[in-house]
């Protein structure tokens, strides 16, 4: 019989994190468990307020399927038990995890893929100011691939400081959804000079039609407006680029689906990450390997991972042991 264990953790961050929603010291994180005997599968999630939810809603969500999975739910059931998100993103993660251990076998096995390799992951600098940004960009120069926050103001001010501070990294940018159309006609074509590689969702999920019609002169992808399969009709033709985060796609089941469907549409692939541990970014790195950007740094931002947690050289990620997922 399998039973269903939730709990709540937070994780102080080495610094402060600042997006241009808000400013964030800690990761907070729903751990699923699921077990079997001595069998034990995890699944971490981040319960994200912009699409709703909370610590306390995810933990209700999870909570209540108790019975159900004491009962006999799986992973085939839970996708149409819950809808996309944190909280079946945890459990999905889970059932994968105690796959791999009752087979004994590991769960890119069992998801019919190649064995991973390490990939290299972008390092995020926080908002703040140009000169703060500047600063940041000097501890961290030697990153091959640099994530920038913006948010509206300064922006152009903000990437040119990075760019002159780390002038061999690769840049890509994240708005947040912070900008207008005004804005993006503007600030895109100066980021492209710039050498900027990508701008990730730079208008409002809910007010992107004017993308459809810009000019893009560097690729744009879809972030707050791509969660699941179901998402790539309405974003087509205006943007290039979809960022699979497994909290949003509701869990790896779905974001392999979404792999391969938005690759199918023509759609370049990037995998994110909210704040989080080692944990949740494990079962993202399946997804990660052929995509074109790969942004699973959270734990390097934490003040202190779980253990035994991903390795990291630098930037670079190696897959995870069967002792922390899969």
């Amino acid at each position: 019989m399998t039973a269903l264990h939730v709990q709540f953790e937070s994780w102080p961050l080495r610094d402060e994190f600042r997006i241009s929603r808000g400013v964030r010291t800690s990761a907070e994180v729903v751990v699923a468990e699921l077990r079997d005997g001595d069998l034990v599968g995890r699944g971490e999630c981040v319960p994200y307020a912009r699409y709703g939810e909370s610590v306390s809603s995810v933990t209700d969500v999870l909570l209540a399927l108790e019975k159900e999975v004491t009962t006999g739910l799986n992973r085939d059931a839970l996708q149409n038990r819950l809808p996309p998100g944190a909280a079946r993103n945890a459990l999905d993660c889970a059932f994968w995890d105690l796959e791999a251990k009752r087979a004994a076998t590991r769960a890119w096995k069992i998801a019919g893929l190649p064995a991973p390799r390490s990939v290299t992951t972008a390092y995020t600098l926080s908002l703040d100011t140009p000169d703060n940004v500047r600063a940041q960009a000097e501890l961290h120069a030697q990153c091959p691939l640099l994530k920038i926050k913006l948010g509206g103001e300064d922006d152009l001010a903000r990437v040119a400081a990075v760019r002159e501070s780390a002038p061999a990294a690769r840049l890509i940018v994240d708005a947040n959804e912070a900008w207008s159309a005004e804005q993006f006609r503007e600030l895109a074509p100066a980021m492209a000079k710039l050498g900027v590689s990508m701008i990730e969702q730079p208008l409002p999920a809910d007010d992107d039609e004017a993308l459809a019609e810009l000019q893009r002169p560097l690729p744009i992808c879809a972030d707050e407006s791509c969660h699941d399969r179901r998402s790539l009709s309405r974003i087509r033709n205006r943007y290039d680029m979809v960022n699979i985060k497994l909290d949003k796609s509701g869990g790896l089941t779905e974001a392999l689906l979404l792999r391969e469907a938005a690759g199918a549409a023509g759609l370049s692939i990037m995998v994110g990450c909210m704040l989080a541990t080692s944990l949740a970014m494990a079962p993202a790195l399946l997804v990660a390997q052929s995509a074109q950007i790969v942004d699973l740094d959270g734990p390097l931002l934490l003040a202190a991972d779980r253990e035994p947690g991903l390795t990291f050289d630098g930037t670079r990620v190696s897959p995870p042991g069967p002792e922390l997922w899969g």
